[in-house]
């Protein structure tokens, strides 16, 4: 199965119902041993798009993966990302924001950890939690701040969708290029997941008391998603859909999509000057002597 990223894309302008998005599609490999192929070929590919990112010095890239507890989002990082220079990539995941993060406005402390030209960030969750969890739960605005929040509450989403927005296209001009991957998981698969996590010793770490707290919130934190991304894949910063229930389809996705941007990106390495390729052929001569 060949894989399409614009049946992934959420279409400027488009409303989003998530039941109407699969979270388990028709594989894109044939075996176990197809599928590793197929993400080591996905993996060398990248690895060389981010030497050209970085030569170029033109482009950023910064990935954004949001989902649900126990979606994959640490496995695809690890797994896709896994050719790539370290030193010219980045990983951060926000947690629950310092008191210092929490004295200023919500974009502060992701702005801080943007890439610069010539890398690659990835925001493991993001800004966009600030209309996720804040909007599950209300009284997270309260600590942060914000003046006269219940009044405010019906027109604060939209407002923060807009400084979201602006923000992307102000990156997006600068040469940031933005992907945002939304890794659809089914409750029941979430269900299976956590067992799993019990179950298995070297994955108890992975599991609290507070994960399945937040399961029975499942129903607002959909209606959440699909608010935010209905709102906020643009042009400029589009949201891809990923089935997420088979983590191998989900990864090879994932790669795919990041490959196809890669690859649009107007790059090329430095051309020499007539003045370089002088330098250079006299520390030819000086070394061949």
């Amino acid at each position: 199965m060949k894989i399409h990223p614009k049946e992934f894309r959420v279409q400027e302008g488009a409303a989003v119902r998530l039941d109407q998005w699969p979270t388990l599609t028709r594989p894109v490999y044939r075996s176990d041993k197809d599928y590793h192929k197929l993400l080591a070929g996905h993996v060398a590919k990248l690895s060389a798009l981010q030497q050209l990112l970085y030569a170029s010095n033109s482009h950023a890239i910064l990935l954004i993966f949001q989902a649900m507890d126990a979606a994959g989002k640490d496995g695809a990082i690890q797994h896709v990302m896994s050719g790539v220079n370290p030193q010219g990539c980045q990983v951060y995941s926000f947690k629950h924001p310092s008191a210092t993060e929490l004295e200023h406005d919500f974009l502060w402390r992701t702005t801080r950890d943007l890439p610069a030209r010539g890398r690659i960030g990835i925001f493991n969750r993001s800004y966009y939690e600030e209309v996720l969890i804040a909007r599950v739960h209300p009284e997270i605005l309260r600590n942060e701040g914000v003046p006269d929040p219940p009044a405010h509450d019906k027109t604060i989403w939209h407002e923060r969708y807009r400084s979201i927005m602006d923000l992307e296209r102000h990156l997006d001009r600068n040469g940031t290029q933005i992907i945002k991957f939304y890794l659809h998981l089914s409750k029941e698969e979430q269900r299976k997941r956590f067992l799993a996590r019990i179950d298995e010793p070297t994955k108890n770490w992975k599991f609290s008391a507070a994960d399945l707290q937040e399961r029975g919130f499942w129903d607002d934190y959909q209606a959440a998603y699909e608010a935010c991304l209905s709102a906020t894949s643009t042009r400029a910063a589009p949201w891809y859909i990923v089935p997420a229930d088979d983590k191998q389809n989900t990864r090879l996705i994932v790669s795919h999509i990041l490959l196809d941007t890669l690859k649009s990106l107007d790059m090329a390495y430095p051309v020499a000057t007539r003045e370089r390729r002088a330098e250079l052929r006299a520390i030819r001569k000086q070394l061949e002597t």
